[in-house]
């Protein structure tokens, strides 16, 4: 069960409309690393979440993400205040208008003219918002490892917000999300090493003989050697050639008798015969057929 409280987590105080950062804002409103996602995919995995403690916890954050929601919608709102009269009811010429609700860098007519200065759920390039932002996979060590890297982006986002504005109501909301953003990823750091162990993620262990190996995959210099692929924890190979398996490196399947002849029938019927070369499109095309110069002969 929900109840709403009609007050906000954190006041808002707006100094100024100011459409073109409300369009910005918009990420952290419908964008793939805004509080909605964030709500969704937490109350999702509370949902199936075994573990009291967890579930509990992931309520409670997937809650307090909606309230962050409605912090952001309702800035959102306060920037677009000054335009949304003026495009309701028409009270400016139309050149006017369109400067007015554009001239401080409000480049989405979504947010502009389909939501009238609104808070539409989309990002700040008018595409909507969508499930497809949560990653969930219903293993909670990989789970929370997700939800670590999704608050560290949200985090990331604040600050980049935070540089675009000098307005000190909106800085002080924004810098207590950004800060709220570093709590939750302390939680379920928590969270995910109570679970021991925790890695590697699932039940499987691995194969051994590779899941310390570490291949050099990429020719030329620099080959950087760090701790992420150091003798101690990793076995270095400097150029691995397949197979790495010690077998041929080639794919095969066995197939019946019957599925062979049809696959040699496949085969004959439509093999290429390297003895012909005949007029092409391409040919055609390049006036080759007309007696042309062919490109690689032709001289500037």
């Amino acid at each position: 069960m929900f109840l709403h409280n009609k007050r906000l987590q954190y006041t808002v105080r707006v100094a100024e409309p100011n459409p073109g950062l409300a369009n910005l804002l918009l990420e952290q409103f419908g964008g793939a690393q805004g509080e909605l996602a964030a709500a969704t995919r937490y109350f999702t995995q509370a949902l199936a979440e075994e573990d009291p403690g967890r579930k509990d916890l992931l309520l409670d954050i997937a809650t307090e993400e909606l309230s962050h929601l409605e912090i952001i919608g309702s800035i959102i709102v306060m920037l677009n205040k000054g335009g949304k009269g003026k495009l309701a009811e028409g009270v400016q010429e139309e050149g006017e208008l369109y400067r007015d609700i554009n001239g401080a860098g409000n480049d989405s007519h979504i947010t502009s003219l389909l939501y009238g200065g609104g808070a539409p759920l989309c990002n700040s390039a008018g595409v909507p918002w969508t499930a497809a932002y949560i990653d969930t996979i219903g293993e909670p060590t990989a789970d929370f490892r997700s939800n670590i890297a999704a608050e560290a982006r949200a985090k990331i986002v604040y600050e980049r917000l935070i540089n675009v504005t000098t307005d000190p109501g909106i800085k002080d909301a924004l810098g207590f999300l950004m800060t709220r953003e570093i709590a939750h990823q302390l939680s379920f750091e928590k969270a995910l090493h109570s679970i021991q162990p925790n890695f590697p993620q699932g039940k499987l262990p691995g194969m051994p003989e590779f899941s310390r190996t570490y291949f050099s995959m990429s020719n030329g210099e620099p080959n950087v050697r760090g701790p992420w692929n150091n003798d101690h924890d990793f076995q270095y190979v400097e150029n691995p050639h397949p197979a790495v398996d010690g077998g041929d490196g080639t794919a095969s399947v066995t197939l019946s008798d019957a599925e062979l002849d049809a696959l040699a029938m496949l085969t004959e019927r439509t093999k290429s015969d390297l003895s012909i070369d005949p007029m092409t499109g391409a040919d055609l095309g390049s006036g080759l057929a007309q007696g042309d110069t062919p490109p690689s002969e032709r001289t500037r």
